[in-house]
């Protein structure tokens, strides 16, 4: 099933993000959480792309699984990170053969040691020639992409990001899938830069509920998410991180759906409590 053909439904598009784990006791605590959370029937699930080594091998394992094994239909994430153009078409036919329909081309982060992206021999630069380059290729594959509320750390400017955002539609996306946030207003504001552009794709607004707060600070720096005073207020006055990190993700979620967002594409760490807790409120 195309992950584009759930949207324009009276209900949210609700989907969890895992990423592929390094050991086999990741493997099946990842697995473990997959199994909890399909009960909550998840629209569809997404598994991370590594920027190199086995990680790249257990995400076309754990996508295939998930959608075979449990059910749940599944998104691979693809980058541009250290491939050819032949070396991906050999990526798109293994995810074609394995049942998967839905990919999230991104550029990907540089591999770690790597300060900054370098364009693969005879390969891609941008996520927008990736998508061209699977439109092109034949295939048929429903797209989604990312996008950046508050702007991609790399660019700087929102006008110039939206300028890009634009671009990679144009080339075939279905739907974007926005990088984590944490005040809802910069979701809206985005989708109205959107929707100014001339854009009528689908965004997805991601949200990755806190449960550490040393963790999230590491992750919202790297991703260029700003951390509301409130929030950071919260979070170090009060003992139970994951408590204010739920109700904090929950009252984000209302809002977000409340306000017109499509649905909610949760960043879950490989765990499922916190995710659970919330959906589960949300579907009261």
């Amino acid at each position: 099933m195309k992950i584009a053909s759930l949207f324009g439904e009276t209900k949210p598009v609700f989907s969890f993000e895992f990423f592929p784990p390094k050991s086999q006791s990741g493997e099946t605590a990842l697995l473990g959480a997959v199994s909890r959370l399909r009960d909550l029937a998840p629209s569809f699930v997404s598994v991370t792309y590594g920027a190199g080594g086995s990680t790249r091998e257990k995400t076309l394992d754990i996508v295939t699984r998930i959608k075979r094994d449990f059910g749940i239909e599944a998104m691979a994430h693809l980058t541009c990170v250290g491939h050819s153009r032949d070396e991906i078409g050999t990526l798109l036919d293994r995810l074609a053969d394995g049942g998967i329909e839905n990919i999230l081309a991104l550029r990907g982060d540089p591999p770690k040691g790597q300060e900054q992206f370098v364009r693969p021999a005879d390969g891609f630069g941008y996520a927008s020639e990736l998508v061209e380059f699977i439109r092109g290729s034949g295939r048929d594959f429903c797209l989604g992409g990312a996008g950046y509320p508050e702007g991609h750390p790399e660019c700087g400017d929102l006008a110039a990001d939206m300028r890009n955002l634009c671009t990679k539609v144009g080339a075939g996306l279905d739907f974007v899938v926005t990088q984590m946030f944490y005040d809802n207003d910069d979701y809206f504001a985005f989708v109205a830069r959107a929707r100014d552009a001339g854009l009528a794709t689908p965004i997805i607004p991601g949200i990755m509920p806190i449960t550490d707060a040393q963790q999230i600070e590491r992750i919202a720096k790297m991703c260029g998410a700003r951390i509301p005073d409130e929030l950071r207020h919260a979070l170090s006055t009060q003992a139970d991180t994951e408590a204010v990190g739920v109700e904090w993700a929950l009252r984000q979620c209302r809002g977000l759906i409340e306000g017109g967002a499509p649905g909610i594409h949760f960043y879950t760490l490989n765990k499922s409590p916190a995710t659970a807790a919330i959906l589960s409120e949300l579907r009261r």
